[in-house]
C-alpha cells in the first residue's frame, strides 16, 4: 500500500472474516480490494484489540491511530519511520537518502517478482496481479521495479540464457 492509502483506512474497511482491506482512497480516485496475508491478517486483529481497549470510545473512525486516538498522520509516521530505520542500523542510501516508507512498497514489489523469476513461472502472465495489488492503472506501471533492481535485471539475464559468443 502507499502511505496515503493506510492513513485514509478506516475501521470498516478491514474485514477480518474475509481477510481483507477495501482501499477506497487510492490514487487516482480508484479503489481496490487487498487479501492479507494471515500473519498481518493476525497482526490487525491484535492492534485492533489493543486499540479498542485504549479507547472504548472512538474519537476517529481511521483503522490505524495516534497515541491520542486520532488518524495518523503522514509528518508524524515519517518521522516515526526515521527514528526506527535510525535504531534499527539502517544506513542512508549513496548520496545520503535514508530509508523510506515508500521503500517497504518496492522491496515487497521487487521480492515478489524475483520469487516469480525463481520459480519458473510466466513472469509476464503474473504482472497484472501484482500491478493490481500495488493499485498501478496498468502493468507499466509496475515494469519500472525490473529496471531498479539489479537482481531482478539478473533473474531477467539468467531466463535468456547465454548471450551470443558463450562458451568460446
Amino acid at each position: 500500500m502507499r502511505i496515503g492509502e493506510a492513513l485514509s483506512l478506516d475501521d470498516h474497511d478491514f474485514d477480518a472474516e474475509q481477510g481483507m482491506l477495501i482501499v477506497r482512497h487510492a490514487k487516482f480516485g480508484k479503489q481496490r480490494l487487498l487479501p492479507l496475508h494471515a500473519t498481518t491478517l493476525s497482526a490487525l486483529q491484535r492492534y485492533r484489540h489493543l486499540r479498542d481497549q485504549a479507547f472504548p470510545r472512538p474519537v476517529s473512525e481511521a483503522l490505524l491511530v495516534s497515541s491520542a486516538g486520532a488518524r495518523l498522520r503522514y509528518v508524524n509516521v515519517s518521522e516515526t519511520f526515521v527514528k526506527l530505520a535510525r535504531r534499527a542500523g539502517l544506513a542512508a542510501r549513496p548520496g545520503g537518502c535514508r530509508p523510506r516508507p515508500h521503500d517497504l512498497r518496492h522491496s515487497f514489489a521487487v521480492a515478489t517478482l524475483l520469487d516469480w523469476y525463481r520459480d519458473g513461472g510466466d513472469v509476464a502472465a503474473r504482472l497484472p496481479l501484482l500491478s493490481a495489488y500495488l493499485g498501478h492503472v496498468e502493468p507499466a506501471g509496475t515494469y519500472w521495479y525490473l529496471h531498479a533492481a539489479p537482481e531482478l535485471l539478473a533473474e531477467a539475464a539468467r531466463r535468456l540464457g547465454p548471450g551470443p559468443g558463450a562458451g568460446r
